[in-house]
């Protein structure tokens, strides 16, 4: 199977490797990062996009073996839902991966059993 199906889901998808360097962005986080260049960032280092709190955590999370950092904002009148985490290859931590998507502004939750 082809990976073609990421381009054809609202959810942006990041990739960086350890040092920080952007290596792959689908079409919804080229949408996200359109003013800062879209697809033109892959190669570039998230550090120079981000605050230095915002580092700190690229950081830990690259450090803490499963770490993950989740939290939503609101920008432009949506609400979205930021999931960031470190991937592995072959078992080893090989760099930081963010989902990022819309979410309604007044979401359920439900408690199952």
């Amino acid at each position: 199977m082809s990976n073609n199906w990421l381009n054809g889901i609202p959810v942006a998808i990041t990739v960086s490797d350890c040092d920080g360097n952007i290596l792959e962005m689908n079409e919804a986080s080229s949408k996200v990062f359109e003013k800062y260049g879209g697809k033109e960032l892959i190669g570039k280092k998230l550090e120079n996009y981000h605050k230095h709190s915002s580092i700190d955590i690229m950081h830990r999370l690259l450090s803490e073996n499963g770490a993950t950092n989740v939290y939503t904002i609101e920008k432009n009148g949506q609400k979205k839902m930021i999931f960031q985490t470190a991937w592995k290859q072959d078992g080893e931590i090989a760099g930081l991966i963010e989902f990022s998507f819309v979410i309604p502004m007044d979401m359920p939750h439900y408690i199952r059993g």
